[in-house]
């Protein structure tokens, strides 16, 4: 079935001939991002030589998907829209909520009753406002999307920071925070930076232990984790086309990691088989014959340094599988080096538990070629030395790879399959140890590791690698071991090597399905949603107050943050995913994952009204009960990581006027802006150093607030010295509207 396909062939009807009017207003060839982004002008008349990294500009994207997690927010915003539908054809999946313990059918069952409530508001916010609705135990938002709604050329945003997956089609797909869902769904245009485009050249093909999963890790690698902010990652060359569309949604969903916009490749001959064996051959059609128009031009692929802001070029032939880790994406080691530097750092080396799946790494390609080597632990008499959880991408996946024997072999190494759902790839595994402080080591085919992520335990030293990497580690029990290179012995005392890892890249026999867990919306129903009251995980919102028309002065400093300080240190998941449809409390675990500067402790920030120590919440708690103003101070890449929106709403709601950092993350810098919260930057990243832990903070220069403006930050220390230093900022005019009019849904 073939979702929105009239949309689709409305967007394809004037593809080319907004292609072809952008080429004429830049003068010259264009990536294929340039042609996507410029087809999705919220306005055509406003096309220009738009400047990549500094031109603000206004997009029309075709869709919106949301996961469980983030939708309840992001539709409670939308409630206060005022709109009977919404504007652009969107879903929501529910996939976040659904905890990792015993196996799928005990825990889908445990999810459907500990749920029951926000599931039953999701399901009938959807149906009021005309959204599809795909249930627990459907899949991972990411692969859903894949299978049903991706198609080459379309832009997309989605309520989740791995939304590039969709890249693996060839759409421009985009995370983003629930106020910005709003808008699209509310038919409001959709502002974005216009990203600076990378051109990443794969000449080869992949062979024995690569995979696509190695390319996006050397990536990681070499751009780090913020090296993508605020670019978009295309690839193209011989060896783009020579990835499947799986494979090359793997790549497109860990761009997340580095930073970037999106990722995208090329419309080719595999998007075409993959469109085809996901029941879309209407799609696949209309796609075959615009694609010219959907990859970059000719000019562009033969002298790319010309029109890419900046090149990389990667031989998939001599690439090497990789693991990257521990605590962050970007550590990329090649397994031929991995084993010595375990040693060298000390790391644990005995691996206790591989997991497989996750958003990035659960196709049907992607558990046969991990089926493939556990088939090999089975014929040479291996016996599997760590634990090994699955988690299927979708039940069409699951189903399918059932069918088709592949889950019988993981299943007989040990083997546990979990719901078609993220699990432990976003906190929610319930790891059943002895000790969950002791230092010890997994290995995921997720997309993220960083500490505490997947099980709480800040000593888990969390590695990132391909699924049949995984597994051959998995059966080791070894970090240390090389697949390539190394023997294992067996039951017999015999030593023997495992075989190269193969797997097809579509099932032949086509996919298959009992239920997918798609549920449409009653398109004549226009009945109210019902929260309950008293609910504990679900609250109507009110909105902020508007800007005083005053600058903000003696600001209480809330915690001064050490380090890193993703997303998940500013708004933890795990146990607190249930609180996501209720934001007075969710807000209790602000920032509770940050290091306070001034004692290396996290959660224990100073109270200056009476001296004491407690939790971040708490304090500020106590300063908003007072109608006091507090500050946030941070580091490098402030709000790496998701589209967490709970991550600025949190500390707006608790009366945090300003947030200070050295640099932003993309996603997180525009939810503060949305939110009415005053997103500034160091003009000197030195004068971090300068803020002391009881001073009182003064943001002045808000009454000439403008683009390119500065704001002068003066400390007031408890010795009676003051100092000043300046900040700066990248709101533009529309922007300032938002920060006045106190959040950018109250300018609606």
């Amino acid at each position: 079935m073939a979702f929105d396909i009239e949309m689709i062939r409305n967007v394809y009807k004037t593809f080319a001939q907004k292609v072809e009017h952008a080429r004429a207003v830049k003068g010259g060839p264009l990536t294929l991002a340039e042609k996507i982004l410029y087809a999705h002008l919220y306005d055509e008349a406003d096309a220009k030589p738009f400047v990549r990294g500094t031109d603000y500009v206004n997009f029309r994207p075709d869709r919106v998907a949301m996961q469980d997690a983030t939708a309840q927010m992001a539709l409670l915003q939308f409630m206060n829209a005022g709109r009977d539908r919404s504007a652009v054809p969107a879903s929501v999946h529910c996939d976040h909520l659904i905890q990792a313990d015993r196996g799928a059918a005990a825990d889908l069952a445990t999810a459907n009753e500990t749920n029951r409530e926000v599931y039953d508001f999701l399901k009938s916010v959807a149906n009021r406002y005309g959204i599809g609705f795909w249930k627990a135990g459907a899949g991972i938002i990411h692969q859903v999307v894949l299978e049903n709604y991706a198609f080459p050329g379309g832009m997309m945003i989605g309520t989740d920071s791995h939304t590039p997956n969709a890249g693996g089609l060839g759409m421009v797909a985009i995370g983003v925070g629930g106020a910005d869902a709003v808008d699209v769904m509310a038919g409001m245009p959709w502002e974005l930076k216009m990203p600076k485009i990378f051109g990443i050249k794969l000449t080869g093909k992949l062979s024995g232990w690569a995979s696509p999963k190695d390319v996006i890790l050397k990536v990681a690698g070499i751009l780090t984790v913020k090296g993508g902010t605020n670019a978009i990652l295309e690839y193209f060359g011989e060896g783009a086309a020579s990835l499947s569309a799986t494979g090359k949604a793997t790549i497109c969903n860990m761009g997340a990691e580095v930073g970037a916009t999106t990722s995208l490749f090329a419309y080719d001959e595999s998007m075409d088989r993959y469109l085809r064996a996901t029941g879309r051959p209407d799609v696949a059609d209309a796609a075959k014959q615009l694609s010219g128009s959907l990859r970059a031009d000719a000019e562009v692929e033969a002298a790319p340094e010309k029109y890419y802001d900046r090149v990389i070029e990667i031989d998939l032939s001599t690439l090497e599988p990789y693991i990257n880790g521990p605590f962050t994406p970007d550590a990329a080691h090649t397994i031929s080096e991995f084993g010595a530097w375990v040693r060298e750092k000390g790391i644990p080396q005995r691996m206790e538990v591989g997991l497989i799946g996750s958003c990035t790494n659960s196709s049907y390609q992607d558990l046969g070629r991990a089926a493939s080597v556990a088939r090999q632990a089975i014929d040479k008499k291996l016996k599997t030395q760590a634990k090994l959880l699955i988690n299927p991408g979708s039940e069409q996946v699951r189903y399918t790879a059932e069918r088709d024997g592949i889950l019988k072999p993981l299943l007989e190494i040990g083997g546990v399959v979990m719901t078609n759902a993220c699990g432990p790839c976003i906190g929610q595994w319930a790891r059943h140890e002895k000790d969950n402080t002791r230092p010890n080591s997994i290995v995921t085919s997720f997309n993220r590791n960083f500490a505490k992520r997947a099980d709480g335990n800040p000593n888990t030293h969390a590695f990132v690698a391909s699924p049949e990497l995984v597994t051959a580690l998995t059966i080791a029990g070894d970090l240390t071991f090389n697949p390539l290179k190394d023997k294992l012995q067996n039951s017999d005392g015999e030593w023997v090597m495992l075989d190269e890892p193969k797997g097809d890249e579509l099932p032949a026999a086509g996919f298959a399905v009992d239920d997918n867990g798609y549920i449409a919306p009653d398109d004549h129903f226009t009945g109210e949603v019902v929260i309950a009251l008293g609910s504990n995980r679900l609250q109507r919102l009110q909105p902020f107050a508007a800007w005083d028309g005053k600058d903000f002065t003696d600001l209480r400093l809330l915690i001064k943050a050490e380090g890193k300080c993703t997303t998940d240190h500013i708004s933890m998941a795990g146990p607190w995913l249930r609180f996501r449809g209720h934001l007075e409390n969710i807000s209790d675990n602000l920032l509770m994952g940050a290091v306070n500067r001034f004692n290396g402790k996290t959660n224990c920030v100073l109270n200056t009204l009476d001296g004491s120590y407690d939790a971040v919440s708490s304090v500020a708690k106590q300063y908003k009960s007072r109608g006091i103003g507090s500050i946030v101070v941070a580091e490098e890449n402030y709000g790496e990581g998701s589209s967490r929106e709970h991550a600025a709403l949190e500390p707006r709601f608790l009366n945090v006027k300003v947030v200070l950092v050295k640099s932003f993350a993309r996603i997180h810098e525009t939810n503060l802006k949305k939110q009415g919260v005053l997103a500034l930057t160091f003009a000197n990243p030195a004068d971090y150093d300068r803020i002391r832990e009881d001073d009182w903070i003064s943001v002045t220069g808000l009454a000439t607030f403008a683009p390119g403006s500065r704001m002068t930050i003066t400390l007031k220390h408890s010795d009676g010295t003051t100092e000043s230093f300046e900040a700066v900022h990248t709101y533009n005019e529309h922007q300032i509207g938002w920060f006045k009019a106190g959040a950018a849904l109250n300018c609606k």
